[in-house]
């Protein structure tokens, strides 16, 4: 769960804009970010570097920015990114408040073998919820022990934790057990192979 105390964030604000004075504030170890929402006018903010980058390994990171002195608690909306160095080039954060419900997509995590010869696909990675903003869950626990080939699971068959709702239809096919390819096509090869031997079997048999 994201907590006060673990994401408090000293931000500074900035009036300097555009690619030139962003790569200036990487260059230094901090990343740009803008905060918005509640029908608040943007806030341009600087944020350390090293200490955002741990937080954002949480998805759906909330932070408590200090603000010249004030408190702002933000949901990390969308980080971009440089897609060669992954490097964090800018952040939107939108405000939120204590006690309100916020919709966001929590990462699925499978635990658990299922029956011998087969595997679990996620055909949906994330469950979209309506959860308490300080009190996101970093993930979504499904248990597949045992689990036999066909077996499928939606968006209603998850536990949810106290408090949240979801934010999808309920039928949602999020995840499908199923044999390997692979596997399915070598348990063909040998049934025709062993169809052919009965049949050559039998042929022989009539001679």
């Amino acid at each position: 769960m994201a907590t006060e105390e673990s994401n408090k964030v000293s931000a500074e604000k900035r009036d300097s804009f555009g690619k030139g004075a962003a790569r200036k504030i990487r260059a230094v170890g901090k990343i740009p970010a803008v905060i918005y929402g509640h029908g608040t006018d943007p806030v341009h903010v600087t944020l350390p570097g090293h200490q955002v980058s741990l937080l954002l390994r949480k998805a759906n990171a909330v932070l408590d920015l200090d603000i010249e002195g004030a408190s702002q608690l933000t949901l990390v909306k969308d980080v971009q990114k440089d897609p060669v160095s992954q490097i964090i080039e800018h952040l939107d954060l939108v405000v939120i408040k204590r006690g309100e419900k916020v919709t966001v997509e929590v990462p699925v995590h499978v635990e658990g073998e299922p029956f011998s010869g087969t595997i679990a696909v996620l055909d949906i990675p994330t469950l979209k919820l309506d959860v308490e903003a300080t009190h996101i869950p970093e993930r979504i626990v499904i248990d597949v022990t045992d689990a036999e080939e066909g077996t499928q699971y939606h968006a209603k068959d998850f536990a949810l934790p106290a408090g949240a709702t979801l934010a999808e239809d309920e039928d949602l096919l999020i995840l499908n057990i199923v044999v390997p390819a692979a596997a399915r096509a070598e348990d063909e090869e040998t049934e025709a192979a062993e169809e052919a031997a009965e049949a050559e079997a039998a042929e022989s048999a009539a001679e």
